[in-house]
This record gives C-alpha cells, structure tokens and sequence, in this order.
C-alpha cells in the first residue's frame, strides 16, 4: 500500500541509539518496528520505551521483522559486512559515522547498494541542520563571495584521553581518533567545495597513556579543495566548545556554529569611517539575537527535541526517508559515494602521522585469582594497576578484550565478554577467588536499569556462586543514601528508604542491586562486601565531575546547593586501598563499607584551590536545588503527558537536595574494621586532588 509506514530496524542499542530512535518517532510515514543488540536486555531495554520488537540475532532480525530499512550503530569494523548483508536483503541502509575503516571497505558498501538498488546513506548527521543548509545556500548564490579559505574547528574534551575507559574503539590506536571524529569534519569541506588534497598534519598537546601507549589531543590539518584553502583545527583538551566553520569569501565571511545551529555573516558595507565598523557591529548583535530567539523558540516548542544536535538528526533521516518513500535518489550529502570522498581525505591525513614506537609489551603468562569487571574505567584502571604492584595477577573482563595494560600484560589478562554471558563469566571466574564488580550503567527508564545494572549485576552473582568466588566486591554509590539533611550524620548503618521510587534510576538502581546482593547473601551464602565510594578525585579522574554540579563546558559549573557544605570527597589512592583491604580483610561478608574520605573542603573551596594552585579560573555559580525539582516536575509532565515517553519516574525534592550532599558522613567503620586511613592532611590533598590530577589534559 502506497500509504504503508516505512518500518525501520535498528542495530547496535548504544547511547548514539537514542537519538536515532527519537529521530525516526517523530518523522511521518515510519515506523520504529525492531532493535538488535548482542546484548538482548539492553535490546529489550531500549525497545520497551519505542514500542519496538527486540532481538539478539542480526540475522533473526532482518529475516522476521519485515524491514524497508535498517539504522547499523554497531562499531565501525563490523559497518562493512553489515551494510552489504542488508542490501543483499532488500533494505535500505543507514550508516553511523565512521561508515567504515577505509575508503575501500566505502566503496564495497556503495557498490553494495548500486547492485541492489536501495539507499546507501552516511549518517554524517550535522549537515542535516537547517543553519548548514542557508550556509550552504549563501556560499552557492555568491552571497559571500569568491571563497578562498575555510576552518573548520572541533574544540571539545573528550575525557576518555584522560580517565578512560580506555577500551573504547576509538581509543584503540592513535589514527582511530581522526577516523572517529575526522567524518564530521571533512564531510562539511567535501560537500562544500570537492575532493580534499591534504598536505600538512601537526599534532600537539601529547598525553601518556597508561601501558604507555600516546594520543595527540590537537591535530591541525591543512589541505585544499579546489582554489579553496581548508583548515581543519581539533583539540581535545578541556576548553572553552567552539564546533563551527568559518567561511571567508570576498563580500562577506559566515561563522557557522554547527553545535548551536548558529549561522553569523559579517559583510562588507558603504557606510562612511566612522558608521562603517558600527553597521558591522549591529548588524552581528541583530543576528546573533534572531539566531538566538529562533533556537529558543523552536526548542520551547518542541520540549527541546528539536535541539540542535537532535535537529541533525531529523533533518539527516527525514532527508533519507523521503528518498525511501518516494524512490529518488539520496541527497548527495548523505550519499555513501560521497562518504567515499571523505574517507580517502582522512586517509591521506592518516598517511602523513609520524610514525610511533610501539608500546613496549611486557611478555609472560598471569596466573590471575583475582578479576576486575569494569576494569578499564578511572577506578578499575587504578585498582588493576595497585593489585599487580602488590604482587598480585589479575584478570580484567573487558567488552573489547583490551587494555591500557601493555607495559604489565605480563600480570594482567583481559577477556572479551559480555556481562550477560553467565556461563561465560562463570568459566571465566574459575580459579578466581576475588572478584571486583565496579560495573554500572547508565539509564534513562526503570526497566532499561532492571535490564542493565540489576540483571547484569545478579548475573556476575550468579556467576560468582557457580564458580565458588571467596569473595565478591561490590561497588555501589553513596548517592542512594538520603542525603538532603545537613543535621544527619550518616553511618553505614544508616540504610536506605524501603521505597526509592522517588529516587534518580542510578540511586535507586544501585540500592535495588545491594538489595539483591544481600539476599543472595542471606539465603545462598554469596560472599559479598559492599564499598560505597565518595566523589572520588585524582589522576586520570575527570574534570567534569557531576558528584559537584552541573557543568556547562570545562569553564563553568553550577554547584549542586550553595556550595559551601563539606564535600564526600575520596582519592582516587585511598578509594583503591580501601578496596583492597576489602578483598583481604577476613570474617566482612555482608558488610558494607562507605569509603570516603575526612572531611576536608567544600565544593567552593574546592575550585577556590584549582584557582590557587593552577592559576585557572572557574565560573561557579550556586543553584536552587526546590526550583531545579520544580522544573525537573514540570519536565516530566510533559514528557509523558505530550511526549508519551514511557518508564521515566520523578525524582523528589530530597533527591534533589541529596545531590548537594548536604548530610555529613562518617568513616570509622571502615576505619575500624579495615584498617583504612585515608589522607587527611589538607595539603597533601589539594596535591593528589588537584596538583597532580592533570585536569585540564595539558
């Protein structure tokens, strides 16, 4: 029927997921019909909330579901295969940036497609904004002028460089991080001006790695396209967010903000000396106010799905499903031929990298008896790395079977696995006799937590007990307790509320997972201690820490409160001693342990001492935590009043003011029973915390 939804299919149920689910719900005419993940809870978890049919098997997907066109998400070594196992099928098929590893596995996709005939698109998403689309009308008409440079800029953190988790794919080798971020950039110089000839590559700012491995977090690129000058700046480092392009031409230049949907001209005028600058000035001040009331609008509007980071997306998809209703071809830009263009430009970037001394292996064969899951995250990292210089092997369970742990692979094995894989996990922890469990996930609904943090967590249990693990080591978080009362003194024998409904999904999450580990305790003698750390501080943890307040960017931050309560602040060192006394410690079992720290500094003083010591400014500002809760009230209404988003709960105005951490905690029973002395010398932690933390990445 010529009326008939288009029904879509998406593979890979990662965080980028999201976005294409709320893209593809709100376009007319398709239909959200199936989502395929390895993981079949986090399937399940993310089609429950789409209305979507959920499967494990790519193959069972593609074979029942009765597809006109399938989302591939997965990593991008798996693209290739997966696009041309579509077409071969009849499917439409829409690729995730990177679309592949090279430009030949591009070109097999685009060959893939042609032989088929179905759509083969790039999800080079920002050229669907409205802004890029008048950018590129100015620069076609000659609005502008004749071109003769542009600059494309990328200056955003990225946090993994520095705490990890260090098994990301884009972390894997130095060029992954231009083949991970290199596709948005280089698709706007491609579609604007042509074919890219690259001649210069200069990286800075080098960070060290652990295991020893190095990555660049400034790359600057030069090339051209045509008669036109490109320059491609990236820095990673924690900075002030500047995503745009600057196009300079002989009547005007245009600044294009394309992570604000931002469009700015300034042009040449006639007015005479003295008007002449001021024309400029107010003509710039008037846009950047229509450019601003325009984006506010349209995001009140639309209860802010039309950000403009959510915008890219439906103008990309929109673009591509009008193609698959219509049967015409693809708009050139999101193309898989033009993905191809793109591909050899960050190719022939590739090509000009200096040449890197391998990373040193250390070579023999680890006898682990102890695992770590989530052992490539900041405290994973740290507590793998102090278990080997305490004389122990260990056996870290990562999802992409690496780690930054070259220089001591000799003391550590990584494993590929699941954390759904029960048998697995049960083989895998044979002859182990500790097991650490710092996993966790991050959740928008109460089901995708049941799914993801709770059954996963009751499966490494499991697990644990088929295998005959001596003790287990998990890690909650204090965030579950009650924290909104500056007269409570909290003790590990203070508990958590019986009903945590009212509580944000990680809080509640984490409290629902102790309170299964406890009855597995109590009616199968699971071995299980449980630690709750502080906000935990020190080397290779973030800047950006939300344990303090709402960040806006590295330079700005909104405290939780007013800022001036004593903190829960623990080191990364004391976090990690205190874990492994955990694991030595005997006769614990079915304790818990709040591992935090002496009460040394508020969040104020805190940012007061980064100002003092590194000479480096913060924008700190206080937040009222009863309107945050009322706003956060009105949010929810309306997303499951108009949006009829299912499985969100509301948190309450306690959980608001315990994300102040307004209530004082108290350590001496990890002290008594562990041993534990955390640091408690002021300076000695303004060192750790903040000294020699490398917060900035630079």
């Amino acid at each position: 029927m010529k009326n008939k939804p288009l029904r879509a299919g998406i593979v890979g149920a990662g965080y980028i997921a999201t976005w294409h689910c709320d893209a593809i719900r709100a376009l007319p005419g398709v239909e959200l019909a199936a989502i395929c993940d390895k993981s079949l809870g986090a399937a399940q978890a993310l089609a429950a909330s789409n209305g979507a049919q959920a499967y494990s098997d790519f193959e069972t997907m593609i074979s029942e579901a009765k597809l006109d066109a399938v989302h591939i998400l997965t990593p991008p070594d798996s693209h290739r295969d997966l696009a041309i196992r579509c077409a071969e099928a009849g499917l439409h098929c829409f690729v995730e940036k990177p679309v592949a590893l090279s430009a030949a596995e591009t070109a097999d996709m685009v060959s893939a497609g042609r032989k088929a005939g179905r759509l083969m698109a790039a999800g080079h998403n920002f050229l669907g904004l409205p802004g890029y689309r008048r950018l590129k009308e100015a620069v076609a008409s000659g609005t502008l002028g004749r071109i003769s440079m542009l600059e494309v800029n990328w200056c955003f953190p990225l946090p993994p460089l520095r705490s990890g988790p260090f098994g990301l794919w884009l972390m894997r080798s130095p060029g992954n991080l231009l083949v991970e971020l290199g596709p948005h950039l280089y698709a706007f110089a491609v579609d604007l001006f042509g074919p890219l000839e690259i001649s210069h590559l200069d990286l800075g700012k080098p960070i060290d790695l652990p295991g020893g491995e190095r990555r660049h977090q400034s790359w600057r690129i030069l090339g051209r396209a045509g008669t036109v000058d490109i320059a491609f700046n990236i820095s990673l480092v924690e900075t002030v967010e500047d995503r745009s392009l600057l196009v300079r031409g002989s009547t005007a230049q245009a600044r294009f903000d394309y992570g604000s949907d931002v469009l700015i001209t300034r042009s040449e005028n006639t007015a005479d000396l003295i008007l002449n600058p001021l024309r400029v000035q107010l003509s710039q001040s008037l846009q950047h106010l229509r450019e601003g009331g325009r984006n506010a609008v349209r995001q009140l509007a639309s209860l802010n799905r039309k950000s403009p980071y959510g915008l890219s997306f439906a103008g990309t998809l929109g673009s591509f499903y009008e193609s698959a209703r219509s049967g015409s071809a693809l708009d050139p830009k999101f193309d898989m031929a033009k993905a191809e263009i793109v591909m050899r430009g960050i190719e022939d970037t590739l090509a000009l990298m200096p040449k890197s001394p391998a990373p040193v292996r250390a070579t023999g064969t680890p006898h682990p008896r102890i695992m770590v899951i989530g052992g490539t995250g900041f405290i994973g990292r740290a507590l793998t790395r102090e278990l080997v210089a305490r004389g122990h092997d260990v056996r870290v369970i990562s999802r992409g079977g690496t780690g930054p742990f070259d220089d001591i692979a000799d003391h550590v094995e990584t494993v590929a696995l699941s954390l759904r894989d029960g048998d697995g996990l049960a083989r895998a922890m044979q002859g182990i006799d500790t097991v650490f469990n710092l996993a966790k996930s991050t959740d928008k609904t109460w089901n995708a937590a049941l799914a993801n943090d709770v059954g996963v967590t009751e499966g490494i249990a499991e697990a644990a007990l088929a295998a005959g693990v001596k003790r287990l080591v998990y890690t909650g978080t204090i965030a579950s307790y009650d924290m909104s009362d500056p007269a409570r003194k909290i003790t590990e024998a203070t508990g958590f509320p019986d009903n945590m409904d009212d509580r944000n999904i990680y809080a509640r999450s984490k409290a629902e997972c102790e309170r299964r580990l406890l009855k597995l305790r109590a009616e199968r003698g699971l071995p299980v201690v449980i630690a709750r750390p502080g906000i935990v501080l020190g080397r290779g943890g973030p800047l950006q820490h939300w344990g303090i307040g709402r960040w806006h960017g590295a330079g700005a931050v909104r405290l939780w409160g007013n800022g001036t309560n004593t903190l829960p602040f623990v080191l990364i060192d004391d976090l990690v001693d205190g874990l492994i006394r955990m694991m030595e410690t005997a006769g614990i079992e079915g304790r818990s342990y709040n591992l935090v720290g002496d009460p040394l500094m508020s969040g104020r003083e805190y940012f007061a001492a980064i100002e003092q010591q590194l000479a480096v400014k913060v924008n700190v500002a206080s937040s009222a935590l009863s309107l945050l809760f009322v706003v956060d009230r009105l949010k929810h209404v309306l997303k499951t009043g108009v949006l009829r988003k299912k499985g969100l709960t509301p948190a309450s105005l306690k959980d608001w003011k315990s994300r102040a951490h307004l209530s004082v905690f108290d350590n001496a029973r990890s002290k008594a029973d562990l041993g534990w002395a955390p640091v408690s010398d002021k300076s000695q932690f303004v060192k750790e915390a903040i000294v020699e933390a490398n917060l900035f990445g630079f």
